[in-house]
């Protein structure tokens, strides 16, 4: 059975225990939510990795146009885009072999999280480190 949208245990995982956040639709514009979480992200010990068509080196990490793109392992591919393009970035996280996918607050995908469950990579949805860990 495929847990809830924000299971307990799950985020807790990739919070404590995975290091690598490729942040999908981060840019350079401070003025952007992606850009504050990226640093909160950095500020917590995470290694964050930009993924962005520009590919920008973004709070001193180098970019990426795709996830494909990544030369090394993701741990979590932490997801700003709109609900409508955000599925493809579930699909593309499973292909890369990332470790979890987590979509930002209020982005929902109910397709992507039931497959990139089925394909064994757990997903939390519509809710944002920040907030998680405020939680605690």
């Amino acid at each position: 059975m495929i847990p809830g949208w924000q299971d307990r245990a799950t985020v807790d995982r990739m919070l404590d225990e995975y290091e690598t956040w490729a942040v999908v639709g981060l840019s350079g514009n401070t003025s952007r939510t992606a850009y504050r979480i990226a640093a909160l992200l950095q500020e917590r010990g995470k290694t964050i990795v930009p993924v962005h068509p520009n590919a920008p080196t973004v709070l001193g990490e180098q970019g990426y146009a795709t996830l494909a793109d990544v030369p090394f392992p993701i741990d979590v591919v932490d997801v700003f885009r709109r609900s409508s393009a955000a599925g493809q970035f579930a699909d593309e996280a499973v292909a890369v072999g990332a470790k979890g996918v987590w979509f930002q607050l209020g982005v929902i995908d109910q397709e992507a999280f039931e497959r990139t469950w089925a394909a064994g990579v757990p997903m939390v949805m519509d809710t944002c480190p920040a907030i998680e860990w405020r939680k605690r």
